[in-house]
């Protein structure tokens, strides 16, 4: 009776709509029998498409950090602070996106929501690759392009909040770190292969444009090259992902969010990590070329933010095995100590300084930001289940409502915190324009001091409102 109690779901639900391309309105991925018949690999087949995708689009949130380092080399007239504020104006965009895309991704599915959101990013490439050509390109256009460019930064929201419906409570730290890690390795990537491909006039559209030194390169190929990849991204998510109608939610269910605490402090915490993790993507190769200009940025530059991408993923997974919040404190404590390294590294007066150690704390801090980024994410979901389950039987009508509610309310949170923490993109890059790096740094230690307390009062103390 039981058996045959806990299976009648599963013969009564269609199985033609766990394939490519069709949108799924039973899904329970909490059910041991129906994860491993059905589930988990309906779940992996969108994972590793949406993969890819959230890769590409970050590879176009970032493009600045690099094109920004070249624009005085073959002509353009700008200013070095003019050149921060290029790599900053994408996390304006980026962020204040993503907040729209949180809630926008659950109601219009995972499949169609990736696809049209990644077939967009065609606009800002095309218009920086013939930008790029010009030196006589105002800095109000360029400011336009990066603007705009800045829309590749909110796929991260809908993507992570859409791929954490399809997996159960105990796997939804390592899938989104698998997720969220692998796309964010797209700023390593346009920062290792942008002076590549600009160096190569095989693939270049347009002409060369000349150096100082008389070299010829190809600045339009960091944009160009990634428009084909964008289109053929677009078409596999749009035939190989499903949409989950149950997790379709409309805005008047998800707004709820802006009630909840620890909505706040959730986004306090991310934005502490994450921020972190792209603010220092897009000022550090600008930091290197000002503060160390004898080492090279192609070199260098992208080596942070693939530690950082990698750390995710752990953190995730250890964040599973430890709890969340523990590791969340390590990786805030971590932080501050590289960021102490960092300035004990920097030039002063007659002191040159030292790049290797200045170099080698940084990518301390890109490790311990990306731990932070998966513990934090792995966070969100236990937090609302706790509070939103608590004093519930399980197999309870007020049970299962109470679930779908949580799950409603974690994937909006993730998202929106994840929107907020983009800011970072824009304020590191913008506080290095307008301020002393020292002063800077301090300023984020302090900050991830804030962090630890807060992490350790309501979420890692004996006694703590929402252990995670």
């Amino acid at each position: 009776m039981s058996t045959a109690t806990q299976q009648a779901p599963e013969v009564l639900a269609d199985p033609a709509q766990y394939r490519p391309g069709r949108a799924i309105t039973d899904w329970r991925p909490e059910d041991p029998s129906f994860w491993q018949s059905t589930g988990k690999r309906v779940a992996t087949r969108n994972l590793w498409i949406a993969v890819p995708a959230l890769l590409v689009a970050f590879v176009v949130w970032q493009v600045w950090s690099i094109t920004a380092t070249n624009l005085k080399d073959v002509g353009f007239g700008f200013s070095q602070s003019q050149l921060f504020w290029l790599t900053a104006i994408p996390g304006v965009t980026g962020g204040t996106a993503r907040i729209f895309y949180t809630f926008l991704g659950p109601m219009v599915g995972q499949r169609r929501f990736t696809a049209l959101s990644t077939l967009v990013l065609i606009v800002p490439l095309l218009w920086l690759g013939f930008a790029v050509q010009d030196p006589g390109t105002s800095y109000g256009t360029m400011v336009a392009i990066a603007a705009l460019c800045g829309i590749g930064g909110a796929n991260f929201s809908s993507s992570l909040a859409n791929i954490g419906f399809f997996y159960p409570k105990q796997e939804k730290g390592n899938a989104t770190g698998i997720n969220g890690g692998l796309g964010n390795l797209g700023v390593s990537v346009v920062q290792l292969l942008t002076p590549i491909l600009i160096t190569s006039s095989v693939l270049a559209i347009g002409a060369g444009q000349k150096k100082a030194n008389g070299s010829e390169i190809y600045l339009q190929n960091a944009a160009f090259v990634w428009v084909p990849v964008v289109v053929v991204l677009a078409a596999v998510a749009w035939f190989g992902q499903n949409d989950l109608k149950v997790a379709s939610t409309p805005f008047s269910q998800q707004k709820i969010i802006f009630r909840r605490k620890h909505n706040w402090l959730m986004t306090w915490l991310y934005v502490g990590t994450f921020g972190s993790f792209i603010g220092f993507a897009a000022a550090l190769p600008l930091l290197i070329k000002t503060t160390f200009p004898a080492y090279s940025v192609a070199t260098y530059a992208w080596m942070g933010p693939a530690l950082g991408a990698l750390a995710r993923w752990a953190g995730g997974w250890i964040a599973d095995k430890l709890g969340g919040a523990r590791v969340t404190i390590l990786s805030f404590a971590g932080m501050a100590a590289s960021i102490i390294g960092v300035i004990n590294f920097l030039p002063t007066g007659s002191d040159s300084g030292s790049f290797h150690g200045f170099f080698l704390c940084f990518l301390a801090a890109f490790f311990f930001s990306g731990v932070g980024n998966g513990s934090t994410f792995r966070q969100i979901p236990v937090i609302f289940r706790g509070v939103h389950l608590k004093g519930l039987a399980e197999g309870t009508p007020q049970y299962a409502a109470a679930l779908k509610q949580a799950e409603i309310e974690s994937g909006a949170v993730t998202g929106f915190t994840a929107g907020i923490a983009a800011y970072g993109f824009f304020f590191i890059p913008a506080m290095f324009a307008n301020f002393a790096v020292t002063s800077a740094m301090w300023g984020f230690v302090g900050f991830y001091a804030s962090c630890v307390v807060v992490a350790w009062w309501f979420y890692a103390r004996p006694g703590a409102e929402a252990p995670s």
